[in-house]
């Protein structure tokens, strides 16, 4: 019997440097973009901006947890990092049970390659094995609508239809932990519905629900803990109304 899902985070930070830096309006462009970051060193010509700095944090199977913040404040980073996409320049990050990521739901879509390869190579990079993504490709291509141009080169698909098949290959399965960075949406009228539908059906059924907002709605539907994140260091974390409080209508 496998372990429920966790994720424990050990005194994390994680750094990125930023080579020939030398120059002060390279340094403010730099700072600017960062925005949240924080500059920790300089040596060498390099500096480092420090996107997390000292977190812990523990999630459990049940927990619904939102990430809130002001853009740059390291949401993105801490998803990553919770994904396992970025590992820690210092400290750890344990997580127990599968990981699907909803931040980049294109990432590994390769535009020369037709629908059909490009469902099995997006399903391997979710962790899925040769035999698994043949299994569930019918269904895929059923559920995007898009049997007529499932051989055609992804490059040749309208937005519309690029989004609806990648969408569809990244909810195929049920995650024991999914990790979204705001709510997906197709922007596609006739698939919109059905496709609300079947988000709602994967966050319902992961056991860890991790998801950065700046909708306070959206994470009051879905969450029941608020992580308030500021210059790269957790301000609050707790139940969804304290936080949701002291961030919506306080200091924030």
């Amino acid at each position: 019997m496998s372990h429920p899902a966790s994720i424990t985070l050990e005194n994390v930070s994680v750094d990125f440097p930023v080579y020939n830096a030398a120059s002060r309006l390279l340094k403010n462009r730099m700072l600017n973009a960062t925005a949240g970051g924080i500059v920790e060193r300089q040596h060498d010509g390099i500096v480092v901006v420090r996107s997390l700095k000292n977190i812990h944090l523990n999630i459990a199977a049940g927990d619904r947890v939102g990430l809130v913040g002001h853009n740059g404040a390291g949401k993105t980073t801490l998803l990553r990092v919770l994904s396992g996409i970025y590992h820690p320049t210092e400290g750890s990050a344990t997580i127990q049970g599968e990981v699907t990521s909803l931040i980049n739901i294109s990432l590994g879509i390769d535009p020369e390659f037709t629908g059909r390869e490009n469902i099995l190579l997006r399903s391997a990079m979710m962790g899925l094995t040769p035999t698994q993504s043949r299994e569930r490709i019918d269904e895929i291509i059923e559920f995007s609508g898009l049997e007529n141009f499932i051989d055609m080169p992804f490059r040749t698909y309208s937005s519309g239809m690029q989004l609806r098949l990648a969408f569809s290959v990244s909810t195929c399965i049920r995650p024991r932990i999914l990790i979204m960075d705001e709510w997906l949406s197709t922007g596609d009228l006739d698939f919109k519905e059905r496709a609300e539908q079947r988000l709602k059906d994967v966050v319902t059924s992961t056991e860890i629900l991790v998801i950065a907002s700046h909708s306070m709605q959206l994470l009051e539907n879905n969450c029941s803990r608020l992580i308030w994140l500021d210059h790269g260091q957790i301000r609050m974390d707790g139940k969804f109304s304290d936080v949701a409080n002291a961030y919506f209508h306080g200091a924030a």
